[in-house]
């Protein structure tokens, strides 16, 4: 596909989540539990799980940024890619009143979803802008944190993405991303679906041309962890997207260890 047909089959798959019109519709997360039971497996405490309205949760994490972002009283925090704010919220919480939270997004269902999601939580210090994360409708230099959770990988345009962020964060800012990332290169029918890209496998890259990717954009002390493999391509898996992956595999048991999910942090 091209790199607008990418975006816009992107766009209109989350939206369709975000209005309800696909549930399980992402790799991040598994039809066989709750939002709530997934997100404590992948590192939420039930604290955090406590802070937000419980629709801001959407099953479409692979990880949680906001634990490793060392988040102060004061900050304040972007989240690329943030959905119907559910790491917004808890950023919020962390950095508290005297802090800022910024949440951006190309699809306008979720950010729809967000604000509302905003207005039953009584989040004050929380704002949900339109736009997509290779052009940041943020300026230069005036964000500490920059947070994103399963997103990055669906960019057509990583390189560009970084250099985004470089940019709009302040000197000695930093980033604390949790994202889909490859151990090996995929098979070229996975590569090639649809399905796969918009569920956060075929757009993933090697995780040593993540970190060169981040380090090329001007961060420092650039650091990648991988955290444990994704759900959704295990056999056991009911997601429907997991399963189409699993089935277009030619050895899925190998799939499974290549698709992992990695924690990514640096310093401008």
């Amino acid at each position: 596909m091209e790199k607008n047909e990418i975006k816009k089959t992107v766009r209109e798959a989350y939206g369709a989540i975000a209005e309800g019109r696909n549930e399980g519709g992402s790799c991040c997360s598994s039809c066989s539990c709750d939002n709530g039971a997934f997100a404590r497996s992948i590192g939420y405490s039930d604290n955090e799980l406590n802070m937000i309205p419980e629709e801001a949760n959407l099953g479409l994490s692979c990880g949680n940024p906001t634990a490793f972002a060392n988040l102060k009283e004061g900050e304040v925090v972007l989240d690329l890619g943030s959905g119907a704010g559910f790491d917004c919220f808890i950023a919020a919480r962390k950095v508290g009143m005297s802090g800022m939270v910024i949440g951006v997004d190309m699809t306008p269902a979720m950010l729809e979803k967000a604000r509302e999601n905003a207005k039953k939580g009584s989040f004050l210090n929380v704002e949900f802008r339109l736009g997509e994360i290779e052009n940041l409708p943020v300026a230069d230099n005036s964000v500490d944190v920059v947070i994103s959770n399963c997103v990055i990988n669906l960019s057509t345009d990583k390189a560009k993405v970084f250099q985004e962020i470089y940019r709009v964060l302040r000197p000695g800012g930093r980033i604390a991303v949790s994202d889909m990332a490859l151990l090996r290169e995929l098979p070229v029918r996975i590569r090639q679906s649809v399905d796969a890209y918009v569920g956060c496998v075929a757009g993933a890259i090697l995780v040593d041309e993540y970190k060169r990717l981040v380090g090329e954009s001007g961060f420092n002390a650039v650091k990648a962890t991988v955290s444990g493999a994704s759900s959704c391509i295990r056999p056991e898996t009911q997601d429907p997207m997991g399963r189409a992956l699993s089935e277009g595999a030619e050895d899925s048991a190998s799939l499974e260890e290549c698709v992992v999910s990695v924690y990514v942090e640096g310093f401008k």
